[in-house]
């Protein structure tokens, strides 16, 4: 067996790291500190795909080369996060970045099967870390297993990158990214009077999406919530320099949530491979392993059990006074941006609480730091 590595955030990555290689979210981060109330949202988008691009640049020779799962981690969060990117300002991008989310979801899928046998792998050192000699002796046929199915579904990852589809859309990426906004229309809009509504959408949808939860809900049930989770927090991340201490907060909140949801699908998607090569005829496993197999089935379906009993927790920070913090801010952003043009502000929502805005003077001033993955 090999030692444990790190198969989620926040965790610390695999003996050997390169050296300096930074995650996505703290690359180049100081753009954001040029954001005024007449910068537009297009601006914005170009600042945060140049710094997913140089982070692409970064993490892709690791993520080939194999050794360190963190590398690959990575590379697919910067994918994970170009697509965010692409959608949350697809109305003040050129239409080929608008094209190019089409190879950010073949992409995704290439980097997720693989990232998938890491931290299944991860897992199985971590348990089988706690197990008497002979027990983790019963573990090695089926981890010999996982690591060449590794092996297989790296090379299809390599062929992948290597393909010119995936050249070809981080060529649209770069030359896209480098443009400067048109200064008309869509793209002129200003990112104070667009990115408070994109993130206020985005908790919306969220707050959908845990609402409809239930005792019987699915695992699709519980993605989609995952999903949203992410969007949210991608949404804030790009306004960052615009939406200050708050956002920070809501930022913290947020990881935790993602963090929980995160254990619910790794245990529920390595329970089913296990369940899987059980059901194989041909698996070619002693009975020790399958025995094993199966104890560890059960470990998987105790975790996925304390991710639903703690989401509640989780949403509770999140939706709570962190939230109110931020909306506020967003508000003050809001009114601020539309008085600069002339455009008399807008009530709050109803259903976002009802929060009423301090004035812009007093808000928290916002703040350029590095944003933890």
């Amino acid at each position: 067996m090999k030692g444990p590595v790190s198969a989620r955030q926040g965790e610390p990555a695999a003996a050997g790291s390169p050296v300096g290689i930074k995650p996505a979210a703290a690359l180049a981060r100081a753009d954001v500190a040029a954001f005024d109330l007449g910068t537009t949202a297009g601006d914005v988008a170009l600042v945060e795909l140049r710094r997913l691009l140089a982070a692409w640049q970064v993490h892709e020779p690791g993520a080939r080369l194999g050794h360190d799962p963190e590398a690959l981690h990575q590379l697919r969060v910067t994918a994970r996060r170009v697509d965010a990117t692409l959608a949350l300002f697809r109305q003040h991008l050129p239409l080929a970045l608008s094209h190019a989310r089409r190879t950010a979801k073949t992409v995704l899928r290439t980097l997720g099967a693989a990232r998938d046998l890491d931290v299944q792998l991860a897992q199985l050192a971590r348990y089988c870390a706690g197990l008497p000699e002979n027990e983790r002796t019963a573990a090695e046929p089926l981890d010999a297993r996982l690591e060449a199915e590794r092996v297989r579904v790296r090379a299809r990852m390599v062929r992948a990158l290597d393909s010119e589809p995936t050249r070809r859309w981080l060529g649209t990426l770069g030359l896209a990214s480098v443009q400067a906004s048109t200064g008309n229309g869509a793209f002129a809009e200003r990112a104070t009077v667009v990115m408070p509504e994109r993130v206020r959408s985005r908790f919306r949808k969220l707050r959908k999406s845990v609402r409809r939860l239930g005792p019987e809900s699915s695992m699709e049930d519980y993605h989609a919530v995952r999903r949203r989770a992410k969007q949210l927090r991608y949404a804030i991340e790009s306004g960052a320099g615009l939406f200050g201490k708050p956002a920070e907060e809501t930022l913290k909140a947020l990881r935790r949530l993602q963090d929980t949801l995160g254990a619910h699908q790794d245990a529920h998607m390595a329970r089913n491979r296990l369940a899987a090569l059980a059901a194989d005829p041909a698996n070619g496993l002693p009975p020790a392993t399958l025995f094993l197999m199966g104890r560890l089935a059960e470990h998987y379906a105790g975790t996925t059990v304390q991710a639903r009993q703690s989401l509640t927790r989780s949403w509770r920070k999140v939706r709570g006074k962190r939230w109110r913090a931020l909306r506020t801010r967003l508000v003050e952003l809001s009114d601020a941006a539309k008085a600069h043009s002339g455009v008399p502000a807008q009530p709050a929502r109803a259903d976002e609480a009802g929060i009423t805005a301090t004035p812009l003077e007093h808000a928290p001033e916002p703040q350029a730091r590095p944003i933890k993955h």
